[in-house]
């Protein structure tokens, strides 16, 4: 028996770009102390992992500062290492990037359900940062393969479906924590079917919010922490007016918040 989310993908409408956008500012004012202290965890996921990929490298780095101007320079600092430490570093640093985009999809999962729950009032447990990583691990490690092995397969292929199928893939992860049920299979076909039907507004609203997200870098970066998770409000947005919550119809219409 199919999923009834395949359904609702079926019948959601058209969103609106301009409503999308106007309805995420007021969810993103609305919940930003939770907005905030989700990306401050998160880039304290981040740091550790940064230092391990650039602490092998400071040797280098502060060879060439050395010899910064020497027309003569040549690199000298690689020869300290063997073939065996630069290809066991890059393996390490690419399990290392796995393992912190796993743990990056608990900690904005566990976001997207507070959305939910501040968004309809409701007093839906959503447990911890972490909880989703210890119940939904094996999911999670699945889609993330699942995601990256259909992004190479577009990039091998000339890169060009790299465009198409980053609108799909976008919609992975939240149709997934939203449905927690589907199996790994199923999830990638609903992120397909749902994406494919409105592609130029998702990916629209997608690079406005993406704009929007990114502002904070004006204030030399630290404010990027302030403005980061608005993509993640958008999503949730777009998600809520198109696919909705069969568990909230008695608060509101599907995909659509009680009015105050």
């Amino acid at each position: 028996m199919e999923h009834p989310i395949f359904e609702r993908i079926q019948k959601s409408p058209q969103p609106d770009f301009g409503d999308v956008i106007s309805k995420s500012f007021e969810l993103y004012k609305k919940t930003f102390s939770q907005g905030l202290t989700h990306a401050l965890i998160s880039l304290l996921v981040i740091i550790p992992f940064i230092l391990v990929i650039y602490i092998p490298l400071i040797p280098i780095y502060f060879e060439m500062l050395q010899n910064a101007g020497d027309p003569y320079y040549t690199p000298s600092a690689f020869n300290d290492y063997t073939p065996a430490m630069i290809v066991g570093w890059v393996i390490v640093v690419f399990f290392l990037s796995f393992l912190v985009q796993i743990v990056m999809m608990s900690i904005y999962g566990h976001f997207f359900k507070e959305l939910k729950r501040i968004d309809f009032g409701t007093n839906e447990p959503i447990g911890g940062y972490f909880t989703l990583l210890k119940t939904h691990f094996g999911k999670f490690f699945m889609l993330s393969l699942a995601t990256m092995g259909i992004a190479i397969l577009a990039i091998l292929l000339c890169y060009l479906p790299v465009f198409y199928v980053m609108v799909p893939l976008h919609w992975v992860f939240p149709i997934f924590i939203f449905n927690d049920k589907l199996s790994v299979g199923d999830t990638i076909k609903a992120a397909f079917k749902f994406g494919n039907k409105n592609w130029l507004v998702f990916a629209g609203i997608g690079f406005v919010a993406s704009i929007i997200a990114s502002l904070g870098a004006i204030a030399c970066y630290i404010g990027m922490i302030a403005t980061m998770f608005f993509t993640y409000v958008a999503t949730y947005v777009t998600y809520r007016d198109t696919i909705g919550f069969d568990d909230v119809d008695g608060i509101s219409d599907i995909g659509k918040p009680s009015e105050e």
